[in-house]
């Protein structure tokens, strides 16, 4: 196995991990399709790979709440390895339902696995969101955004609950969009077209207090995001925005290989 491959992992009703992977492709990256089953099993391992995206769609259904049971299973019958993978220092996406993923199983905002501190709620305007976003980066170490900050994204989202709701003392949110999000670490937000972050639909399209769109741990090696890179990373794509993320994982592989 080459020093520098991404475990793609997929569980039921899991829809973008193709795109995932064309999209790592194109940024000259390696991976890998592991299924959640497969972990559970042993018949593979997370420490055979030296980085992890959780891709978009409706793992198990959403039954549950979106990404859930999914979220439950890597605490319940992951946590070591988990664990030791997030020790290791290895990074680690969430795309749309990862992101859920990641917030349900309490890795972030706090790398509490099994310790929830946020939530990803119904969009504001109680129906599913598929449209076209801005994405302003904010300052802050992070290997997926390096070298970014203060640029403006352009990439598609797609989800019915992305509203994040921080519990008390993790955030305090402030009526000011400009404001951080108390406590996370908000490294990307949603923009209007002035490149400023914004409360205002359909700029926003979850209503997303601070106008969070994407959030990552103390550490910069852990990102959630609600919109979706992948969706932005070939040429065939009206944005190719989202492949500097992977390109950003790219050569942070190389250089640590």
């Amino acid at each position: 196995m080459s020093a520098a491959t991404t475990a793609i992992l997929y569980a039921p009703g899991t829809n973008c991990h193709e795109e995932t992977g064309a999209a790592l492709a194109a940024a000259g990256g390696k991976s890998d399709l592991v299924l959640l089953h497969d972990l559970m099993q042993g018949s593979t391992d997370l420490a055979r790979y030296q980085a992890a995206v959780i891709p978009g769609g409706f793992s198990y259904g959403d039954h549950l709440g979106a990404g859930r049971i999914f979220a439950t299973l890597l605490v319940a019958r992951l946590r070591d390895q988990l664990v030791e993978f997030l020790a290791a220092g290895k990074p680690l996406l969430g795309i749309c339902n990862g992101f859920q993923v990641l917030a349900d199983a309490g890795i972030l905002p706090g790398r509490a696995p099994g310790h929830r501190s946020m939530a990803l709620l119904e969009n504001q305007s109680a129906r599913f969101e598929d449209r076209q976003v801005r994405l302003s980066v904010a300052s802050g170490k992070s290997l997926w955004t390096k070298g970014l900050e203060g640029q403006i994204l352009r990439m598609p989202t797609a989800h019915g609950e992305g509203r994040p709701l921080f519990c008390p003392g993790v955030q305090s949110v402030s009526s000011d969009p400009s404001m951080p999000a108390e406590g996370a670490r908000v490294v990307l937000r949603y923009a209007d077209e002035e490149g400023r972050p914004t409360m205002r639909h359909p700029d926003n399209p979850n209503g997303a207090p601070d106008a969070v769109a994407g959030i990552m741990d103390e550490s910069g090696l852990v990102l959630g995001l609600m919109p979706h890179p992948e969706r932005a990373s070939l040429s065939a794509h009206y944005s190719q925005d989202g492949l500097k993320l992977f390109r950003n994982l790219t050569c942070w592989l190389a250089c640590e290989a």
